[in-house]
């Protein structure tokens, strides 16, 4: 058993799927089609410490094969705009600026502390951009794409509570979000297992000394946040109530990947979609 019935009738083009309808008969159905007619979210926020497991996540995403991936998840073409890169692109200029040039790092101070705190907001209003440029250029481009918004705060530095009054209107219009949950001790005990200091540049194998960890990201504010939304389903942010999901991860299934991690990440994402069709149908009712 599987597809709806508006599936009936899709016909050619070049990439096709298989689904089986309801009544038995077998149908091709080219992806572009399938897509289309495919709800899938727009965007995602995924949240949480670092090497909570939000890099393991998008992996397994990425290996997911596409048809798969909407109808388990209701994930499309996958589309990351994470601030890490554009963190560490600002280390790298502050590298050759000191060492090449001899001359005053803009973003960090020599022991990789940004020098003004309000370099972490200045992230949070780039993600806004890069995505307004996205969907300016592509009229259809939430039609086939899900747009994952990737990054972590510590209370030390505005917490999410700051961060997400410089998240742009257009991203929290259409954000749901994932908060992948583990405590301080496990983000650690993470952090030190995945770094590579031969790669500190990797989306998977960079990490933070101890120190450092400790003292950026010890406190998160992420539970305060919800406490002041007072909802088990949404947070109320400037106006708007963005459905939310916790993905539990204490247990790491990141890490080890495979089927656990399919089938925790189908029940969070899944609760998510729920929230959010529920709440979807209610305005439409209003």
């Amino acid at each position: 058993m599987g597809r709806k019935d508006y599936r009936i009738g899709c016909e050619g083009l070049v990439e096709v799927h298989i689904f089986w309808h309801n009544q038995g008969e077998l149908l091709q159905c080219p992806l572009e089609y399938t897509m289309a007619n495919t709800p899938i979210f727009e965007v995602l926020v995924l949240l949480g410490r670092p090497a909570a497991g939000k890099s393991e996540i998008l992996e397994h995403l990425r290996n997911t094969e596409l048809s798969k991936r909407i109808e388990k998840y209701h994930i499309g073409k996958l589309d990351v705009i994470d601030d890490f890169p554009m963190l560490w692109a600002w280390f790298e200029e502050d590298a050759i600026l000191s060492k090449k040039f001899a001359k005053p790092r803009l973003h960090s101070d020599d022991d990789g502390y940004f020098k003004y705190p309000y370099l972490w907001n200045l992230l949070i209003e780039r993600i806004g951009l890069d995505y307004q440029k996205r969907i300016r250029d592509d009229s259809n481009y939430h039609l086939h794409n899900t747009t994952i918004v990737e990054f972590s705060r510590g209370s030390q530095h505005g917490g999410y509570f700051q961060a997400f009054e410089h998240l742009s209107d257009q991203i929290l219009a259409r954000a749901g979000v994932v908060y992948v949950q583990v405590s301080f001790a496990e983000s650690l005990r993470k952090n030190r297992r995945r770094f590579n200091p031969q790669r500190p540049d990797s989306i998977l194998e960079h990490g933070l000394e101890d120190e450092k960890l400790e003292r950026l990201y010890r406190d998160d504010d992420w539970h305060e946040l919800i406490a002041a939304s007072g909802s088990p389903n949404y947070l109320n942010l400037r106006g708007e109530r963005i459905p939310y999901s916790i993905f539990e991860n204490e247990d790491d299934v990141t890490t080890q990947g495979g089927e656990a991690l399919a089938r925790r990440l189908e029940e969070t994402l899944g609760r998510l979609w729920a929230i959010q069709d529920l709440d979807k149908g209610q305005t439409d009712e209003g």
